[in-house]
């Protein structure tokens, strides 16, 4: 088995150097791509240079983010391959189903796939052997955008159980100490979490409040993504009956 990063040309504040492209290798020559990234001439390019007259065997996507799908369905009709993923998306459609459980043939290797929402909710990881490409469950070097924080938990306590020894992610550099990333992904969320409470109960309550108090330390570039998780943590508060959080409103429980 072999794999290969193509690095897509989108850096920026939320893609750090850019999407990371997979080109996973069954070592007899058959691939299959993971995540392509936006739809660029340039970078499509690169791909198939890569490829090295490589049989392909599709082209997949760990989730329907922008930076991570466009160009799946571009380069799957290139290639004459389908395209996998678990649903629709903004430039994407699968030519072929997959979810929880189902397996992607890449020559003799079987990728297994798994459903990690948190991030958001049609979000994928595979793993084949003791190897997973992560997307944007797990990424290296920093913490993740959440979406629904009850079900990112729910998914990165899922990782805890199995047998991992390389990650690959959607963006930064692999993981070779994969148990412990996700142990600090679950601390720092759970830190977070409580950071977001103490904040209410210091009287922000907002959104935009709670990220300026919890999040004072980061660039403001990355305030707007920062309220996204903000938002996951008020929402699990709430249904913890730790605060109430309604019409954008925060506001910690008084005991009588």
């Amino acid at each position: 088995m072999r794999i290969e990063r193509v690095l897509a040309n989108n850096p920026g504040p939320y893609t750090g150097a850019g999407t990371n492209t997979w080109i996973l290798d069954d070592g007899k020559g058959s691939v299959i791509i993971i995540d392509p990234g936006p739809v660029d001439r340039t970078h499509a390019d690169a791909i198939l240079a890569r490829l090295e007259g490589r049989r392909p065997d599709g082209v997949l996507v760990t989730h329907t983010h922008t930076d991570h799908a466009p160009l799946a369905n571009p380069l799957a009709r290139e290639l004459g391959v389908p395209a996998f993923g678990q649903g629709k998306g903004p430039g994407f459609e699968p030519d072929a189903l997959v979810s929880d459980g189902s397996v992607v043939h890449v020559g003799d290797l079987g990728l297994k796939v798994l459903h990690t929402p948190g991030h958001a909710d049609d979000h994928l990881c595979f793993l084949v052997g003791r190897v997973m490409f992560t997307g944007d469950h797990v990424i290296g070097g920093s913490s993740v955008m959440v979406e629904n924080l009850g079900r990112y938990l729910e998914s990165l306590r899922r990782l805890q159980g199995l047998e991992i020894d390389r990650m690959y992610p959607g963006h930064g550099e692999e993981i070779d100490r994969p148990a412990e990333v996700v142990d600090w992904y679950l601390a720092h969320r759970m830190q977070r979490h409580e950071e977001v409470l103490a904040a209410v109960a210091a009287g922000a309550a907002t959104v935009e409040e709670v990220v300026e108090t919890v999040y004072a330390e980061v660039d403001p570039s990355l305030h707007p993504l920062a309220a996204r998780s903000v938002a996951a943590h008020l929402t699990l508060l709430a249904e913890e009956g730790r605060i109430t959080f309604r019409e954008g409103r925060a506001d910690p429980i008084r005991s009588s």
